[in-house]
């Protein structure tokens, strides 16, 4: 198995406000994806991503730490997704909210990996913008790398 892993700090933020981007739909709708819905709870909790017109993604919300962990497992989307977790970890590091991204379990590191990957890292730029000035590039208003999206 493989992860895609990531690190971002936002500056001038408290873990409390990335947390926050993190686990609501308003503050997910504000980086990663403005056709966001569901619960952001544990037991139970399912958050629903879009991205027209090529799709979305299901995630379970497993595990909940205040400013320090968010964790998901995808329940529904792409074959290459289904079974893998999300999983986000906050510290404080002087001026700078660490975020310690992963996406793990990838069954084989195949193209839509990559393509993922630098998603992930458009999206994480776009929630350090969010927490750092109000304003995020969610989609459809995020940066096109491919016909992929």
């Amino acid at each position: 198995m493989v992860d895609i892993l990531h690190r971002v700090g936002a500056k001038a933020t408290a873990p409390e406000k990335v947390y926050e981007a993190l686990t609501t739909v308003e503050g997910l709708a504000g980086w990663w994806t403005e056709d966001t819905n569901g619960k952001g709870e544990v037991a139970g909790g399912v958050l629903e991503f879009r991205f027209p017109p090529v799709g979305g993604f299901d995630m379970e919300v497993l595990e909940l730490r205040p400013a320090e962990r968010v964790v998901w497992k995808v329940v529904d989307g792409p074959a290459e997704w289904v079974g893998t977790t999300v999983h986000w970890d906050l510290r404080q590091d002087g001026d700078f909210t660490i975020v310690l991204f992963k996406h793990q379990g990838w069954k084989e590191p195949v193209e839509f990996m990559h393509h993922c990957s630098t998603k992930w890292a458009s999206y994480l730029l776009s929630l350090k913008s969010l927490v750092e000035t109000g304003e995020g590039a969610p989609a459809p208003r995020d940066v096109q790398i491919s016909d992929w999206h």
